[in-house]
């Protein structure tokens, strides 16, 4: 049997239509196949690869960490170096308020371990999420998905959740001294890259603060200079208590974290003792990575370009968007959420994607929106070359050229 053969038969995979494309090799923002054509990838593995694929820096730090030890003892229990180091620079880049580090696998683990954090620490039951927001897919995460089609089939999921429109201010009252967390992404990536209202988190983050509610801000895919600022939160004047991390956080390797101020996660150490545990979260050699990851971001100031990047990028796409071949672009930093103006031209347009060597990807819950997100160490050079082979790739699926 071939490789593709073997990948079909002996892979659980999640959806019956992969890309099934067979990368041997990533360098930057490319990645090549078996057979030796390149492709430009335009989406990041879904904002993980922040820093490009295997940065010189982040593999300099991995070798060094597999010279010292790989897994030596289940997480909270031994002193490991690049855990501390990595917590001690997360909390620097962080406001003060937050200042005690939790690692995990994944971010799905993070979110689990949040909603855990904030009812141990509340005495409260209640959680409040939003429709349309994606925050993993394990059974807890899974039930402040804001999706019901996806969830449908694996009910009951946990109790006392319930869900809110994003940006509708009077929903905001349903938030009481009944609800233990409110659970938010600041800018809602799966419903095809929404943005929050003027005033929204911050009048969020107020009516937490008079119900005594805890306001968890998911991180994960708007995270670490994705927006422009390191933190999504930053620009709008809040602080959550409780921030979640993952994905471009390992900087390639698995890795996730939920953190919080000490008083609030100490509630996980006591009644029960060992209330949240992991075997391999914070594992040594993903922490490494994610020290050099960040200290690449930080040392080229990528955050502060991806608003100039992205600007770029949107500028490119308004002649299309002139011409018809999409309908509408939204966008944060370098992040956009691009509207396609045939929704059955979908699977046309991504197989052509893939012909002209460019990767991109749908939104969860918006079909007929596409994203563009790339690595943020992507240079203009490249961004012209990837955006003239997307260019190519729409007039090919509505011009036939």
């Amino acid at each position: 049997m071939t490789e593709r053969e073997l990948f079909y038969r002996y892979l659980g995979l999640p959806a019956f239509g992969p890309m099934a494309l067979d990368i041997v090799k990533a360098e930057g923002v490319y990645l090549y196949d078996r057979g030796g054509k390149d492709y430009i990838d335009l989406v990041s593995g879904i904002s993980v690869s922040n820093v490009g694929h295997r940065h010189p820096q982040v593999l300099e730090a991995i070798r060094q960490q597999l010279d010292a030890y790989l897994y030596v003892n289940v997480y909270g229990e031994f002193i490991h170096s690049p855990q501390v180091k990595l917590a001690e620079k997360l909390v620097s880049l962080l406001p003060s308020l937050l200042d005690s580090v939790y690692f995990v696998n994944s971010g799905t683990e993070a979110i689990e371990g949040a909603m855990k954090l904030a009812k141990r620490f509340t005495g409260r039951s209640g959680i409040i999420a939003f429709k349309n927001a994606y925050h993993g897919s394990t059974q807890g995460s899974l039930s402040i998905l804001g999706n019901e089609k996806m969830k449908q089939a694996f009910r009951p999921l946990l109790p006392d959740v319930s869900f809110l429109e994003f940006n509708n201010f009077s929903d905001l009252e349903k938030i009481t001294r009944h609800t233990a967390c409110v659970v938010t992404e600041t800018t809602q990536s799966e419903a095809g890259l929404i943005l929050p209202a003027d005033g929204f988190m911050f009048q969020l983050r107020k009516r937490c603060n008079e119900t005594g509610t805890l306001l968890v801000i998911d991180d994960v895919q708007m995270g670490f200079g994705r927006t422009g600022s390191f933190f999504s939160f930053e620009p709008y004047g809040i602080v959550p208590d409780i921030l979640v991390l993952a994905k471009a956080l390992g900087a390639g390797m698995p890795l996730g974290a939920f953190i919080a101020p000490k008083n609030i996660m100490e509630s996980l150490a006591f009644n029960p003792e060992l209330g949240h545990i992991t075997t391999f979260g914070g594992h040594p050699v993903s922490c490494a990575a994610a020290i050099a990851g960040i200290d690449v971001l930080l040392g080229g100031q990528h955050p502060q370009a991806a608003e100039e990047k992205g600007i770029l990028i949107e500028g490119m796409l308004s002649e299309a968007l002139q011409k018809g071949l999409i309908s509408g672009i939204r966008r944060k930093g370098l992040a956009h959420g691009i509207d396609l103006a045939d929704v059955s031209k979908r699977k046309v347009f991504l197989d052509s994607c893939l012909d002209h060597g460019v990767l991109i990807d749908y939104y969860l819950f918006k079909p007929a929106t596409f994203r563009i997100a790339p690595p943020l160490v992507i240079s203009g050079e490249e961004i012209n070359e990837g955006m003239g082979r997307l260019l190519k790739a729409l007039a090919s699926t509505y011009l036939g050229v």
